[in-house]
């Protein structure tokens, strides 16, 4: 028979009680209740997740799913993307010139991400996407309220992007509250104006400065924003053909390439020149 347990001492007690307090604790300070178990499917909510990608094709195409998830994962990115913009405009405001340079660094690294995974359509032959297109019905990338909200967050203006917002109806309360705010730009320049600094002063002294290395990773982003232009002009051009029109009437890739000129950061390029010109 094995022995029984002597009852447990006031101290061994009092130890129990106090374990039992600090895991509630811990579970509470995680922001969850103390009797849930949190596992990687649940924290993530895969089992939600993994049923939303949902090919129309029937029978279902095997190339649709890449198709999806690629534009699916895109979307994913652009909301980190966004949050992220936000963060970089209020640490402009606030003077905050170590958390700008760590924030745009970080947004170049997601732009590569959202670039380099964008490559994987090139693995979508010709034959195989004409076969479920039909399938996308009007929709169109062109139509991504979040890409448009990061098109507007990082300084696009111009009466021709507005036009064409509002040829869609409404313009959503995700891009209007950044065509409400001040551009990248203009929020770097009134830092600099805080900070005392010139645009040409970035440039010089005996080494280059904390503003010169924000205005180095912002002039990066722009180039990796464009970048991205380019391949999805590419992918289209060679998926479609450089005349076929995209998805939801758009031009397809004719309109893709003219964008690629498009540029957020004109006074920072600009300033360059000037040590060139004699």
């Amino acid at each position: 028979m094995p022995k029984k347990r002597p009852p447990r001492t006031e101290g061994e007690r009092a130890r129990h009680s106090t374990l039992a307090r600090s895991s509630t604790d811990r579970a509470e300070g995680m922001g969850r209740e103390p009797s849930t178990v949190v596992t990687y499917g649940s924290y993530l909510a895969l089992e939600d997740l993994l049923t939303l990608q949902r090919p129309r094709s029937k029978p279902e195409h095997p190339d649709e799913l890449l198709f999806i998830v690629v534009h699916q994962s895109s979307e994913l990115w652009f909301k980190v993307l966004l949050r992220d913009l936000d963060t970089l405009a209020t640490a402009f405001q606030k003077r905050d010139g170590g958390l700008a340079l760590w924030q745009v660094q970080r947004i170049n690294g997601m732009m590569r991400i959202v670039s380099a995974q964008l490559s994987s359509l090139a693995l979508l032959p010709p034959q195989h996407f004409a076969q479920f297109r039909a399938h996308l019905g009007s929709s169109s990338g062109s139509q991504s309220v979040q890409f448009r909200a990061i098109e507007a967050a990082s300084g696009l203006r111009e009466k021709w992007f507005v036009d064409m917002l509002r040829e869609q109806g409404r313009i959503p309360d995700a891009i209007q509250r950044w065509i409400d705010r001040p551009t990248l730009q203009d929020l770097f320049l009134d830092y600099l104006r805080m900070e005392n600094v010139s645009l040409e002063q970035l440039y010089l002294g005996p080494g280059p400065s904390l503003s010169f290395f924000i205005a180095d990773e912002l002039l990066e982003y722009e180039m990796e924003f464009g970048q991205w232009r380019f391949k999805h002009a590419q992918l289209v051009e060679r998926m479609l053909g450089p005349d076929t029109g995209g998805t939801g009437g758009s031009p397809g890739a004719t309109m893709l390439h003219r964008t690629t000129s498009i540029r957020f950061f004109p006074k920072l390029a600009e300033v360059r020149a000037k040590f060139f010109k004699r």
